[in-house]
């Protein structure tokens, strides 16, 4: 890492005021360049930024960080200049006059992990924090920036050393004063850590759901009032609405807010057999993203006189909405009204019309929304790259247990189950990973 690098850490665009960081070797020569002199350590400082011909650029605040005191563990810097294209443009331009390059997504994130100021995990963090558009994900995010994964990998790491040391000392030193139970007192030690690391597991599941949004499906035949209630729990017309059977033909996807964390919420096509081979690819598109959400609405025509079966994939404790309930019932209405209670469905007949059948419907789905997704702590993995190595190391514990017998292969079980909680923080991290982790930031982060 010796190139020094730069780069606008604001978006672009015309703003009162936009930041450009830069770090590495070359960081004070060039901020002493543009700025005359530099400001006090970590203190800003009014300069006149001129070009290395001596043309006046802007009339910044600057700020020197010395390493290894920086984000980076670098010489680091940063203007604060005024937020216009072209003041933004002159920067960029003698920063590359005096040889600096700008940096690539993630640059800055990846020299503090590489100068070990982050660990893998809480780069990842900064990542989720960046993008947080909820205040659930900011919480998580934050959560894990401050260290929680790293501090529970920790715990984990001292967990296998222990159990390793037992079983190293029964194969090792089998003739010396070591009590002959040592490598079964390893076992309570794996019991315990195959536990934490099964919750840890579960968990990520939930993490992802925060991050990605929970998935809330509206299901039904074609007519039922499935995109009128998008566009009214949406607030806008998502959706195309007509008399028309077969009107949506793909899955329309509105992002809400409810209890504080993201939803998605999606129409999906009219489900009906049908020789419209258009109309057919969207039914398989509506079935299968029935399939992987976390709640789904039957929506009912509750005026409709002909009554239609309830979707395939509906599950206990999944939404049934009568829509419609400012006309006279008819027949779909009754027959829905049996098939909830044979499918153990929650029933709710409104009119997406009243607001108070809406909002009443809105706090029914924060509920499901918050049971799922609160719990006392946020998860300590969040990703599925966490969730892929933590089952790797639940699989080596597992077998060791199973080795009870053959210790030299209990011991090594052990042994990998402990390099793949390594690579969750970075600890064995190759560099194929790094460039995937990385690669997901912004320019000047």
């Amino acid at each position: 890492m010796t190139d020094t690098i730069f780069a606008p850490a604001t978006a672009p665009g015309q703003a009162a005021v936009a930041v450009v960081r830069l770090s590495g070797p070359q960081t004070r020569r060039a901020l002493a360049a543009l700025a005359g002199r530099l400001p006090r350590r970590r203190m800003a400082g009014l300069r006149t930024l001129k070009t290395p011909d001596g043309q006046a650029i802007d009339q910044a605040l600057t700020l020197w960080f010395p390493g290894p005191a920086s984000y980076t563990g670098e010489d680091s810097a940063e203007f604060h200049v005024h937020g216009g294209a072209a003041v933004v443009a002159a920067l960029l331009q003698a920063l590359t006059d005096l040889g600096l390059r700008l940096a690539e997504p993630g640059e800055f994130t990846r020299r503090a992990f590489e100068n070990g100021k982050l660990d893998l995990a809480q780069a990842e963090g900064v990542a989720d924090l960046i993008a947080a558009e909820t205040e659930a994900q900011r919480r998580q995010a934050l959560d894990q920036l401050r260290g929680a994964l790293g501090r529970a990998q920790a715990g984990w790491r001292d967990a296998l050393v222990e159990a390793l040391a037992m079983f190293e000392a029964a194969v090792d030193f089998p003739d010396e004063e070591v009590p002959a139970d040592v490598a079964e007192r390893a076992g309570p030690h794996l019991d315990h850590l195959i536990a934490e690391l099964q919750a840890a597991l579960e968990g990520v599941q939930r993490a992802e759901r925060v991050r990605d949004g929970y998935r809330i499906a509206l299901v039904g035949a074609p007519n039922a009032g499935k995109s009128t209630l998008l566009n009214a729990l949406a607030g806008r017309e998502a959706a195309i609405v007509t008399a028309t059977p077969g009107t949506t033909r793909d899955v329309i996807e509105v992002h809400l807010r409810l209890g504080g964390y993201k939803v998605v919420l999606a129409d999906t096509a009219g489900q009906r057999d049908t020789a419209d081979e258009i109309e057919a690819e969207g039914v398989r598109r509506a079935r299968a993203w029935s399939r992987g959400a976390d709640l789904r609405i039957w929506v009912v025509d509750g005026a409709g006189q002909t009554p239609a079966p309830p979707p395939p994939g509906l599950k206990a404790g999944d939404l049934c909405v009568i829509s419609k309930a400012d006309l006279p019932p008819g027949a779909e209405t009754g027959r829905a009204q049996l098939e909830c209670r044979a499918l153990e469905l929650e029933l709710h007949r409104i009119s997406a019309r009243e607001t108070a059948d809406l909002s009443a419907l809105e706090a029914v789905l924060t509920d499901h929304v918050v049971e799922a997704l609160a719990g006392s702590e946020p998860p300590a993995a969040t990703r599925l790259r966490h969730a892929a190595l933590l089952g790797e190391a639940l699989e080596r514990l597992t077998r060791a247990r199973a080795h009870e017998e053959e210790l030299e292969l209990a011991a090594e079980d052990v042994r990998l189950a402990g390099r793949a909680l390594d690579r969750i923080t970075g600890r064995i991290h190759p560099e194929d990973v790094l460039d995937r982790v990385f690669s997901s930031f912004c320019i000047g982060k």
